[in-house]
């Protein structure tokens, strides 16, 4: 007999349906003019079940651009997987991100309505998504320690070092590409990477 524990209640509605919701209204109208009660009622649940999961707008909108990063780095990380060594996945793996980065739906909305919501994380903090970025970077940075495809130094440091490189590809992109294709430019990260990490 299967445990009422782990049974789960028929009543409760999927995180990723109400940021399906949140996605919906952020393309629309922006996030500053996004509510909890237009993505209650876009996802057809009353405001209640909704606060009772994301308290406020932010929590929320965090929630859903950490699920979108975290899908991307997933699909870079499989794209990544037929590369020899370890260097060549993660340079791999990060363009790829780059470029996904620079053609998501959610992402051009912040960045054309709502751009000055990513200052923080530009020059006060790091966050959540970045934070990911930094411990995916580490990660690799060590394996291809071991695998010897990568030079040897403190990977801390060397994720931090290129975080802030592949950092303004995504936030600047727009006016990086208004004269230059974005393929060429991440032909240039890719070499730059692949420099950097070398023995």
């Amino acid at each position: 007999m299967t445990s009422i524990r782990h049974t789960p209640s028929p009543n409760r509605v999927a995180d990723d349906v109400l940021l399906d919701a949140a996605m919906e209204c952020v393309l629309a109208v922006g996030v500053r003019r996004t509510t909890l009660s237009d993505v209650a009622r876009t996802a057809g649940v009353s405001r209640m079940t909704l606060y009772r999961r994301f308290p406020d707008v932010r929590g929320m909108l965090a929630a859903l651009i950490t699920r979108e990063f975290g899908k991307i780095m997933d699909e870079a990380n499989r794209i990544a997987l037929p590369e020899p060594t370890v260097r060549g996945q993660l340079v791999v793996a990060a363009v790829h991100a780059v470029r996904s980065l620079a053609v998501n739906p959610l992402m051009h909305a912040v960045l054309e309505r709502d751009a000055e919501m990513l200052l923080p994380y530009i020059v006060e903090r790091i966050g959540t998504s970045q934070r990911m970025t930094e411990e995916f970077l580490r990660a690799q940075l060590a394996a291809g320690q071991r695998d010897g495809s990568i030079r040897e130094a403190d990977p801390a440091v060397q994720a931090r070092a290129i975080f802030l490189l592949v950092q303004p590809y995504v936030f600047a992109i727009r006016p990086s590409t208004s004269d230059l294709s974005l393929d060429d430019l991440l032909v240039e990260l890719s070499h730059l990477l692949d420099v950097a990490l070398r023995p």
